[in-house]
């Protein structure tokens, strides 16, 4: 079984975390994001995965120069220009040659689907495409079905205004194709699988969706970006868990963390403070430096207070300052 994975957004809603680091490569639990998804994969039988690329795939070799993830191979298909979801679908399942049934995910979400049961649903129902579906409070952020009691997709709405949900499921970002699905998809120009492709199946009968409760959340936005790394301690994760500190990480014996990850190469000063935050790698803390509920790639000065902020790689936070609700440097910079 073969998988495309989309992983060539820009990453804007992680900035300025994604201006040094893109956004698949950030850790979640000291390991990249795109490692966790692929040992997903793997797990379900996926043999081949296949990188849907918009940037150059440098970042991606280094960190598997041996173009292996774990037992998956890695095949990298960098789109000529950006292509969006369909485009990219298509750009990438043609350039490794996929011919058969495949697996499609997006490449920020964190869960512990069972994609062998997926797969195994898609051909139960006969389906031409089969999506993953999670319920949640507010499904007007996400693309939202109507789904019939035999599993069929009735209606495929994306991002519908609230109050117009047709139900509280939404596309949860993992599905499995037909190859069919790939002749529905203009060659060489932008489109949408969310918007353009889709409702095209659901009208034709061919759409069906799996419900489950599993563990699930979009790591694209930096509060989940940070849940999905502080779930990695909390124990609620089937399979992946990590402990708080990395390896090669420098923390003082003087120093407080309480619910939070430091990463690889990271410096942690003592009299530090750090409560549900993340401290990402190579960042430096000085003495008595306090972070709460925030990421941290970049520089925290002796005494600093950072609360409910993000901090990337050229963030300075100087000694004795207060950060509150902030993102250093400004993603707009």
């Amino acid at each position: 079984m073969r998988a495309v994975v989309l992983v060539g957004g820009f990453g804007t809603r992680l900035r300025p975390l994604t201006y040094s680091t893109p956004k698949p490569m950030l850790p979640v639990g000291h390991r990249p994001m795109i490692a966790r998804l692929v040992d997903r994969l793997g797990r379900g039988g996926v043999t081949e995965v296949v990188l849907a690329l918009g940037f150059k795939p440098e970042p991606f070799v280094e960190a598997f120069p041996d173009g292996r993830c774990g037992d998956v191979a890695l095949t990298y298909a960098v789109e000529p220009e950006p292509l969006d979801t369909g485009g990219a679908i298509r750009f990438a399942a043609e350039f490794a040659g996929i011919d058969e049934t495949f697996v499609v995910a997006n490449g920020d979400v964190m869960t512990d689907l069972d994609v062998a049961g997926l797969v195994s649903a898609h051909r139960d129902f006969g389906a031409e495409a089969t999506i993953h579906l999670i319920a949640v409070d507010d499904p007007s952020s996400f693309g939202v079905v109507d789904m019939a009691d035999d599993g069929a997709v009735q209606a495929f709405v994306e991002k519908p205004a609230p109050g117009t949900e047709p139900s509280n499921l939404i596309n949860a970002g993992t599905y499995v194709f037909e190859p069919s699905v790939l002749d529905r998809i203009p060659a060489g120009r932008p489109t949408s699988i969310e918007r353009d492709t889709f409702p095209g199946i659901a009208t034709d009968g061919g759409m069906f969706g799996v419900a489950t409760d599993d563990y699930w959340i979009d790591a694209g936005r930096p509060e989940f970006y940070r849940a999905a790394n502080l779930d990695m301690l909390s124990g609620i994760r089937q399979h992946d868990r990590c402990d708080p500190i990395a390896p090669t990480a420098s923390v003082d014996a003087q120093a407080t963390i309480r619910n939070s990850l430091v990463g690889a190469g990271a410096s942690v000063a003592a009299g530090a403070t750090i409560v549900d935050s993340v401290i990402l790698p190579g960042a430096q803390l000085a003495a008595d430096a306090s972070v709460i509920e925030s990421l941290v790639m970049g520089s925290i000065g002796q005494g600093a207070e950072v609360t409910g902020s993000v901090i990337g790689a050229d963030g300075v936070v100087t000694a004795n300052s207060t950060v509150d609700g902030t993102s250093l440097p400004a993603p707009d910079a």
